[in-house]
């Protein structure tokens, strides 16, 4: 991608079935846990910018021994530091205790039995320690001690935040977080109060009822109860003080989830290929956690899938599959290619079926799988057009044509290259400017002169500032006929709420083609229409607000607003044709038929909180304020 946008964050859980010291005997050391756990979140980087934090629970402990740890880091090199000031705590521990799995139990931290994880990538607000998860919520009484993490965004926060109050809470801040941890922290309180009251009168001790709480507290009634109106797409983590823990996945399966569980262990994190690579197993082996569902892991080791909340369509983030996720997932990987693949008549189309006056590249990094797509459909689409040849040769069999017929091929280049040392220190904005615009650079030579066409793949197109400053700039200097920017993601028109911060309507370059068409059209007033439909449903129930953009967008086809963003995209030197050509909704769904939400491109919302949250963003523009719309 060549705009740079905010990422999704990444969860990591690990619940050790078997006693320490049988990984020490069988994996040769009683730290197995943590060192997965490390590489569980190294795994999945590429879902954190921000920060990361681990947090463990030990089993079984007697009182007076802290069985909760917990480490978090925000430096820039953070998962690195996390992990140094994690295993320094080991530094002067000897050969013969850390051969003794148990005196470590007591003695060290991070040596437990369940290991939460999570990478943040935040999308608003500061960058503070206090913002990095796994969050606590503490109390001396076991079962009410609570440890959160995980990837979301709730479209609703300030409805729960009322409810909190309305209980008698006190929450420090109105954020997603905080209310998360204090609504599932409230639930946890009551239910542990409820058997609390229900074993008393039987006669018990309060450490016997302690004991039966632990067997009998009913995970999914807290979690039904507790989720019961969050609205957004999340994946959270929970582990509670005495041992038990949970993934839930919300229920139109927005945010991803994976797990694998064999007699040893239960692995759960936010990819699939992190969890086949960390434990060494096959695809099939590792389960996508059910939307609307909860992975409970009982503190007994008893493992469930279980529904917490009403199903609701699936509508998994179609941006995992194109962006997000880690291509190294054998399913992204293939649906990567075929929504190149897809691609390849509009993109002949683009240039005339002229393939051997065009040379196509992919624009680095994340692009790169789709273009190997391209390129499949474009030797598919050559491979007719030469049996179609050979088969009207005026000699069959003539040596000489057959050769020249089968040498045509896509001239596949490597044209655009990232530096990606380099470094704008300089204060002047305008050299600073000059500067950022050669973060690209080009491969001088290939492209012939003002004869050939240049092809360039990006994976979306999302403010395409960079694409006019930077790439179509300085691809402009190798003199080529005409330059085509095809992107493999359909037309970004939307804002997301559900963990991707693309909120501000003013950024993406389809909003901005489409004001610039309805100024052009003689159809501005219908903004103002828009923006008053928008106040006047703005204190409505959020189940009953109608996403008010989309009628500015149906006033032009998809053909109209791309014309217009190759328009804003040209700069003003640049004579050559400039095309801009996108992946089109239909076949992103064939490419990707699970994952079908597609609300970034079509205002399509999968809750009711996001046509709230679409009407918000165009109220903020047309009131010229610079904030995210939820």
């Amino acid at each position: 991608m060549s705009d740079q946008i905010k990422h999704e964050c990444g969860l990591a859980f690990i619940r050790l079935l078997k006693p320490l010291s049988y990984y020490k005997e069988k994996y040769g050391s009683a730290l197995f846990g943590l060192d997965k756990m490390q590489l569980l979140l190294q795994k999945q980087r590429n879902r954190g910018q921000d920060g990361a934090g681990i947090a463990t629970i030990k089993l079984d402990l007697p009182p007076g021994y802290r069985y909760i740890s917990r480490k978090r880091s925000n430096s820039p090199n953070y998962l690195k530091d996390l992990f140094a000031e994690v295993y320094s705590r080991f530094d002067d521990v000897t050969e013969e205790q850390f051969d003794d799995p148990e005196w470590l139990k007591l003695n060290k931290p991070y040596v437990g039995e369940l290991y939460l994880g999570h990478l943040r990538y935040g999308t608003h607000g500061s960058n503070s320690i206090e913002t990095v998860h796994p969050f606590l919520r503490q109390n001396n009484w076991m079962t009410r001690n609570l440890v959160l993490a995980g990837n979301f965004n709730l479209t609703n926060v300030d409805e729960l935040f009322s409810e909190l109050v309305e209980l008698g809470q006190f929450p420090k801040e109105m954020s997603d977080t905080v209310t998360v941890l204090e609504k599932l922290g409230h639930f946890l309180d009551d239910e542990v109060e409820r058997l609390y009251t229900w074993f008393k009168p039987d006669g018990h001790t309060n450490q016997e009822i302690n004991n039966l709480i632990f067997e009998h507290l009913d995970i999914q009634r807290m979690l039904k109860r507790a989720c019961r109106k969050f609205d957004g797409g999340y994946v959270m983590g929970g582990m509670i003080g005495h041992g038990d823990a949970f993934i839930l996945r919300d229920p139109n399966g927005i945010r991803p989830a994976y797990y694998y569980q064999d007699d040893e262990v239960v692995v759960a994190a936010s990819e699939r290929p992190t969890i086949q690579t960390a434990m060494n197993v096959r695809y099939h082996q590792v389960q996508e956690i059910k939307p609307g569902h909860a992975l409970i892991v009982k503190r007994n080791g008893k493992v469930t899938e279980e529904q917490f909340i009403d199903l609701q369509p699936r509508m998994a983030c179609s941006f995992e599959r194109i962006y997000f996720s880690r291509g190294t997932d054998r399913s992204i990987y293939l649906e990567r290619k075929k929504l190149g693949e897809l691609l390849t008549e509009k993109a002949l189309k683009a240039i005339d079926y002229d393939v051997e006056n065009t040379v196509w590249s992919s624009i680095p990094n994340t692009a790169e799988t789709a273009f190997y797509g391209l390129i499949d459909g474009l030797e598919k689409y050559l491979n007719k057009q030469k049996i179609d040849a050979i088969s009207s040769l005026e000699k069959p069999g003539d040596k000489k044509e057959i050769n020249k017929i089968l040498s045509v091929r896509p001239r596949v280049e490597k044209i655009i290259v990232k530096d990606a040392k380099m470094r704008t220190f300089i204060a002047d904005e305008l050299v600073r400017g000059d500067m950022v615009s050669h973060v690209y650079d080009v491969t001088y030579g290939i492209v012939k002169n003002y004869k050939d066409k240049l092809v360039l793949l990006d994976d979306s197109i999302v403010r395409g500032t960079t694409l006019r400053d930077s790439i179509i700039r300085i691809a402009n200097r190798l003199k080529p006929s005409m330059i085509v920017v095809i992107s493999s993601a359909p037309q970004i028109r939307y804002p997301d709420c559900y963990g991707i911060d693309m909120s501000q309507m003013g950024k993406f370059v389809a909003f901005r083609a489409m004001v610039e068409l309805l100024k052009e059209n003689g159809k501005e007033h219908l903004m103002e229409e828009a923006y008053d439909r928008c106040v006047q449903q703005k204190d409505l129930p959020k189940a009953e607000i109608k996403n008010e953009l989309v009628s500015l967008y149906d006033q032009f086809s998809d053909e109209e607003i791309s014309d217009k963003i190759a328009k804003l995209l040209t700069p003003p030197e640049i004579e050559i044709p400039i095309k801009v050509i996108y992946q089109s909704v239909t076949d992103l769904h064939k490419a990707c038929p699970e994952n079908k939400g597609d609300w970034y491109f079509t205002g399509n919302y999968p809750t009711p909180g996001g046509n709230a949250v679409a009407n918000r963003a165009f109220m903020n523009y047309m009131e010229k304020k610079d904030v995210r719309a939820y």
